[in-house]
């Protein structure tokens, strides 16, 4: 069992027989009542994302996760596909369960593939990732007194803001949990 206030992003846990995956962790403690803590959480099954609202001191029960290192080979418009690249056998995902994480995925990159009493639930994005712009508009050096972006497009066709200077075939590191830019990588 796990104490509510342990449900940090990224925890798994199971509530009423289904398994959740915190997205956000929210503590609010007013007056003299008791604390609320507050998740928002994916289902890992059917991938819908739902607020939970639990009091302080309650407890919720413990998932173990097995994660297994699969390849990303591809996408259509229904199903995401993986392959174990020891016994090459492939295993395919329906995109609702992986959510916005399918943005962080590159094709043929190695990638960590959540399996729960050997059923598949998802995939674990790490907190950055390093992508290359495919996209970039052109941009000339003019006046400007503050930090301009602009949108650019990188392989996995996100779009993030990234600074003027930024050109297509650059590496950027990008946070996971905002999608947001925070680097040029060499």
């Amino acid at each position: 069992m796990i104490d509510v206030n342990k449900l940090k992003v990224g925890v798994t846990f199971v509530d009423e027989g289904t398994p959740w995956k915190v997205m956000k962790y929210d503590f609010i403690k007013m007056g003299r009542g008791g604390a609320t803590i507050k998740v928002k959480a994916r289902n890992l099954v059917s991938g819908s994302i739902i607020t939970k609202s639990f009091q302080s001191g309650n407890m919720v029960e413990d998932i173990a996760l097995e994660k297994r290192h699969l390849q990303y080979l591809y996408k259509d418009d229904e199903k995401i596909y993986f392959m174990d690249p020891i016994s090459f056998e492939q295993v395919e995902l329906p995109v609702s369960t992986v959510g916005d994480d399918i943005s962080y995925l590159v094709e043929g990159e190695k990638s960590w593939v959540l399996y729960w009493n050997e059923r598949v639930l998802g995939v674990e994005v790490p907190a950055s990732v390093v992508m290359e712009v495919t996209e970039a508009e052109h941009w000339e050096k003019g006046n400007s007194v503050s930090n301009l972006t602009k949108p650019v497009k990188v392989a996995s066709g996100l779009t993030v803001m990234a600074p003027l200077f930024i050109k297509k075939g650059d590496k950027l590191k990008i946070n996971t949990e905002e999608g947001s830019y925070i680097g040029r990588v060499n």
